[in-house]
């Protein structure tokens, strides 16, 4: 039956099968030339000489239709009017094709296409009536000057930033954690359409497939890996938010967070962001500076304006050594910079903390430092 597929069929396919998580599916690809359809043709031993792969995994692989009814999801798909994006298509978020296990496609309901950059903004379902304020301030602002705002359709944070792009007459991108079939919470029913006919819903899931422990962080990854930047408004140590901040941070992109009361659990997951090195944002501005957009004043209303940050201010020949342990996009730890250049780590410490006033490295949340 596999050898009838057309290759975006085979993709949906490999998709849908549950057994076969992201990173699994990219080392079949790469075994199997890129060729989803040889995939799912593959000799049983051949699939069995994919790392991650075992008997389970191959079984469903070679008997793929007892698994998942293409037919049905495709004759579904169209009367939902869902698209499926696979990462080969002009199409599929830019961002996404970076990241080291993006999704093999998206299910995607809406006509816009992402053409802009992206900002996240995200935060607990337990919002305060100061966060939720927030999320839906930057999200309205940042989408009138021409950003999209991406979060997860969640209750609280994520619902406000939403609202507030969609206020603004921006673009908006919901991820969800579950099949599209499906909205999640049910309460965001209205919200969930107003996204499709204004923005794009999108998950990496099949019909029928619900929201559970293991959807919502690779739901988190796809946030944060379709954006230049997350923005996390209030959410306590262990919430959603901080997981989308880690996979951020593990994505080379930036990581924003606002402050709040000290006395308030919902604030104490941004403050330990704040003091990991995540940059703490307390206005639009903030954000903008730190992505270097420069806000537009003349410029029609949502064209952004990449800022030129001229010429690079004097150096020490020590910042210089230092800048050129970055070479190449380089992930430095401090002890790595000293080891590397046989100097003391009091110094290396005084010089990166020199170059990121200088606005020329950026320190992340694991405690590394990037060049801009």
């Amino acid at each position: 039956m596999a050898a009838s597929l057309k290759p975006r069929q085979a993709l949906l396919v490999l998709n849908g099968l549950q057994h076969v998580g992201p990173i699994m599916l990219r080392r079949l690809l790469d075994a199997f030339d890129h060729d989803p359809v040889a995939v799912l043709e593959g000799d049983r031993q051949k699939l069995m000489q994919v790392k991650g792969v075992g008997d389970k995994a191959a079984t469903v692989l070679t008997h793929w239709s007892e698994h998942f009814d293409l037919a049905r999801e495709v004759s579904r798909m169209k009367a939902s009017g869902i698209r499926f994006l696979a990462q080969t298509d002009s199409s599929f978020p830019p961002m996404l094709k970076e990241m080291y296990d993006p999704p093999i496609g998206l299910y995607w309901k809406g006509e816009y296409n992402v053409d802009r950059p992206c900002v996240a903004i995200v935060g607990t379902r337990r919002a305060t009536l100061y966060g939720l304020n927030i999320a839906r301030k930057f999200a309205a602002e940042l989408a009138r000057l021409g950003f999209c705002i991406v979060s997860g359709m969640a209750r609280g944070t994520d619902t406000a930033a939403h609202e507030g792009a969609l206020e603004a007459g921006g673009q908006t991108v919901a991820v969800l954690g579950c099949g599209l079939d499906i909205v999640y919470p049910p309460e965001n029913l209205d919200l969930y359409q107003q996204i499709a006919v204004q923005g794009a819903v999108a998950s990496e899931f099949p019909f029928g497939r619900r929201a559970d422990r293991q959807t919502f962080p690779m739901r988190n990854r796809v946030v944060a890996g379709m954006c230049e930047a997350v923005i996390v408004i209030e959410s306590d140590v262990s919430g959603g938010s901080m997981i989308t901040a880690r996979f951020a941070g593990e994505q080379g992109r930036q990581i924003m967070a606002v402050p709040g009361r000290i006395d308030q659990a919902s604030s104490a997951g941004c403050h330990q962001l704040i003091r990991d090195g995540a940059t703490m944002v307390t206005s639009v501005d903030d954000i903008l500076e730190e992505l270097r957009y420069a806000r537009p004043e003349l410029q029609p209303e949502g064209e952004l304006v990449f800022e030129d940050t001229g010429s690079r201010p004097s150096l020490s020949s020590l910042e210089c050594e230092v800048l050129d342990c970055f070479t190449g996009g380089e992930l430095c730890a401090p002890d790595q910079i000293s080891q590397q250049l046989n100097r003391g780590a009091a110094e290396i410490s005084a010089t990166l903390m020199g170059l990121e006033i200088k606005r020329l490295i950026v320190k992340r949340a694991d405690g590394r430092f990037e060049a801009r």
